[in-house]
């Protein structure tokens, strides 16, 4: 029997499972999908290759001239002077500057432990021949950090603070004005998380100066942070031309429960993640009948008092779904199939997903746990892969702003001969006769025989 999705409409089959005894996997309410939806339109994606080639031809007046436009923001400088940024800083609650603390110790330090893991090695693989590989920090980063209805400070710890504990020499951050005003949080956390240089300035402009560099700004290698759509398009533009971290999409979230959870719980989690903006889907996958057909009324009662509920209640009504499974094989399995960039589980077992899950950009485990906090404060990096990415990738990390890089050394004449010996062979197959020859004459030199 085919496994179905059901909708008030229609059963229509998404799977089979290679297995004797098949449970049935019931949609009970159906989002539009990734597969439904479209990726940038073809107006976005002309419109942000038009500014990132004015940007490239005219640098600073092309940027200057879309800040204006776009941001009615024109100051004699985008970059903030130092005396700019301690008078930003000083301006702040106590408070904030200590919330701000303790967030960034957090995420230094997983993100120190995390370096730790990464080791340079070196081997001898064959009497006199040396292998071995360093990590390498960037030279240069540029970090775009989002304003609008949501400034995101947490964003300015994710990418400003981990390319500093992965050794970025030169870290720069742009965030846009806030209705003509400077989004103070935003800036104290870059400055606290180390950044380098810090410009007022956002959208296809500030990702288009930082990757292609103008007159006063020196381009850096890689892009990192989230944005709109037009912001991803952009990195998507560029990347080649410099690294980036993710191709970014709207935030995903996915709660799986069963009976041992509660339906408020759930509802609240799935609207935490909703209110990131009208196409963020949020989806609950669930063994209990009870949660399942309970959720909908939970959602609508705590949008009635949500004050972000007008982003919540599109984004939940266009991409929220609920999926009804019977076995918790089914839930990983469904789960998996998903590959969200959020995963909340709260189950009576909640470690066999960590055992069993193979796709998913962060995994938070039991009730006590929650997506908000690692968005915010617990100290894994918030920036995950959405767009089912989770089947090839994970999110941002210290490691992102490293680059392994391998080297050779063979130290002695006879090991030298020995592989030249069989490289000189192996091009021939190839007919590769320059880089046999490569071969050829350290056997002639270090060699007893000829080949």
């Amino acid at each position: 029997m085919p496994i179905a999705f059901l909708t008030s409409a229609s059963i229509f089959p998404i799977s089979k499972f290679p297995k004797k005894n098949i449970h049935m996997v019931t949609q009970i309410k159906k989002g539009i999908t990734y597969a439904e939806s479209k990726e940038a339109d073809a107006k976005v994606r002309a419109l942000v290759e038009e500014m990132l080639e004015n940007v490239a031809t005219n640098g600073d007046n092309a940027v200057r001239e879309y800040s204006q436009k776009l941001d009615n923001w024109s100051p004699e400088s985008f970059r903030l002077s130092t005396q700019q940024i301690e008078s930003i800083v000083a301006s702040l609650p106590a408070q904030v500057i200590e919330d701000i603390q303790f967030a960034q110790k957090q995420i230094r330090n997983f993100a120190e432990h995390q370096k730790a893991a990464l080791k340079d090695i070196e081997v001898e693989t064959l009497p006199g021949v040396f292998l071995g590989h360093k990590n390498i920090p960037m030279n240069s980063v540029g970090c775009y950090v989002p304003g609008g209805r949501y400034p995101m400070v947490a964003s300015a710890h994710m990418s400003v603070l981990t390319a500093k504990v992965a050794g970025v020499n030169r870290v720069i951050a742009c965030t846009p004005p806030i209705k003509g005003e400077i989004p103070a949080a935003t800036v104290a956390a870059m400055h606290m998380a180390g950044a380098d240089e810090i410009y007022l300035l956002g959208g296809v402009q500030a990702i288009a100066m930082m990757a292609l560099g103008t007159e006063t700004v020196q381009s850096v290698d890689m892009l990192v942070g989230p944005g709109n759509a037009y912001v991803a398009e952009a990195k998507r533009q560029l990347f080649g031309k410099v690294g980036i971290d993710l191709f970014a999409g709207p935030t995903e979230t996915l709660v799986i429960a069963d009976d041992t959870s509660d339906v408020e719980t759930c509802a609240t989690d799935l609207l935490g993640q909703a209110e990131h903006g009208p196409t963020s889907p949020a989806i609950l996958l669930t063994s209990s009948k009870a949660i399942a057909e309970g959720i909908e009324t939970e959602i609508q009662r705590q949008l009635s008092v949500l004050p972000t509920a007008d982003i919540a209640s599109v984004s939940w009504r266009d991409y929220g779904q609920v999926i009804l499974c019977d076995t918790v094989d089914e839930l990983v399995a469904e789960a998996d199939r998903i590959a969200s960039e959020h995963v909340q589980v709260m189950t009576d077992n909640p470690r066999y997903f960590l055992d069993k899950m193979t796709n998913y950009g962060g995994l938070f485990l039991g009730d006590k746990t929650n997506v908000a906090y690692g968005d915010k404060v617990i100290g894994t990096n918030h920036t995950l892969p959405t767009k089912e990415a989770a089947r090839y990738t994970g999110g941002l990390w210290v490691g992102k702003f490293l680059k392994t890089c391998t080297y050779q050394e063979i130290r002695t004449p006879e090991a030298s001969a020995l592989i030249g010996e069989y490289c000189s062979r192996l091009c021939a197959i190839e007919n590769f006769w320059g880089h046999k020859e490569q071969a050829d004459l350290r056997v002639r030199k270090y060699g007893k025989s000829e080949v």
